[in-house]
């Protein structure tokens, strides 16, 4: 459980750093969902327990979603970074 609440709180840090603005759901038993809205995508990132991330990406106000995983974390800070 430590693996995945170091994974967590990393990705909170990155966040935080960053400036972009997030919030915190606990949609199921096993998981914690951070919520994200930039560059006209919001971004649904479930920790699991276990470990897993799960990245869901909504693209512009269609109904466009893709299913990623952890990889598409670093796009989130490529696309926001401010330099």
């Amino acid at each position: 459980m430590s693996n995945s609440l170091g994974k967590l709180l990393s990705f909170l840090n990155q966040l935080d750093d960053a400036n972009i603005a997030y919030y915190i759901e606990h949609p199921r038993d096993e998981t914690l969902m951070v919520n994200i809205s930039a560059d006209n995508e919001r971004w649904e990132v479930e920790f699991y327990a276990d470990g897993d991330i799960e990245v869901e990406v909504f693209y512009g106000e269609g109904p466009d979603v893709e299913l990623e995983g952890e990889e598409a974390l670093a796009r989130l800070f490529e696309n926001n970074d401010d330099d």
